[in-house]
């Protein structure tokens, strides 16, 4: 089986004063590639912690965290910007948008990071944001967009690196009901083409699109179950959700 991430016993620690609080308390699991995994639980159980180490924004205490067949867990913090950048795709709930910069400019930034614009990246850069359906868009500033519109935006922006997975943080928590609908539909359209996602919400209408629940309380899993109820859109709206119809450069060097 291909792995996406393979976690083993993390523990995440803080130290308040003269209290240590285990934020994390041994947790292990694994996303295979392909996977849609919706990490749930109440203030205090560690979701906010697990997001971190995901998304390699901090480090743990112990325990591993493997990227194929690289221990991120063992990385020092210039390591760890570096597989930010080069092997994970961020969705928020903010946007976090620059607004002095276009759709594509946006799209771009990871890359920015990388060292890796060029021509060829300005392209994919464009058929990525055509693919989200914002074609018409390429030099509209955040400020000129919906909170939809900009959410398509940092979903285009978290490919453009091709990332092992996307990691979506309460992505859908500045939306509207209707809005939430088209950028569910279009994470499962982008899973269905085989893309790894994993979803921190707090909403179960939102996990209930993923393909597997897993949920923390007091820095442990208390479960980690396959929906077997999930919740998925009909082709037709899947059809309105993106547009496939250009391919996507792949990503070069230079």
């Amino acid at each position: 089986m291909n792995l996406a991430v393979r976690i083993r016993n993390l523990e995440k620690h803080y130290v308040l004063k003269s209290e240590t609080v285990r934020a994390l308390r041994g947790v292990s699991f694994d996303v295979p590639a392909g996977d849609y995994v919706a990490i749930m639980g109440p203030s205090g159980s560690g979701k906010s912690t697990l997001l971190n180490l995901l998304g390699c924004l901090d480090k743990p205490t112990s325990g591993s965290y493997f990227l194929g067949d690289d221990d991120v867990a063992q990385m020092n913090d210039d390591q760890l910007s570096e597989i930010r950048a080069s092997r994970l795709g961020f969705v928020f709930q903010s946007y976090n948008l620059i607004q002095q910069l276009t759709v594509v400019e946006n799209i771009e930034v990871p890359l920015y990071y990388m060292d890796r614009i060029n021509a060829k990246s300005r392209q994919r850069s464009i058929a990525l944001a055509k693919m989200v359906g914002l074609g018409e868009r390429l030099d509209h500033r955040p400020t000129q967009l919906s909170g939809g519109q900009q959410q398509r935006v940092a979903i285009a922006r978290s490919l453009v690196n091709d990332p092992y997975f996307i990691l979506a943080d309460e992505a859908t928590g500045n939306l509207d009901s209707v809005t939430t609908a088209e950028i569910l539909a279009l994470f499962q359209k982008l899973n269905d083409e085989g893309r790894t996602i994993i979803m921190v919400t707090h909403e179960d209408e939102v996990a209930e699109h993923a393909k597997r629940v897993i949920r923390l309380r007091d820095g442990l899993i208390q479960s980690d179950v396959i929906n077997t109820h999930r919740k998925v859109f009909p082709p037709e709206v899947l059809a309105k959700a993106a547009n496939p119809s250009e391919p996507i450069p792949a990503l070069t060097a230079g």
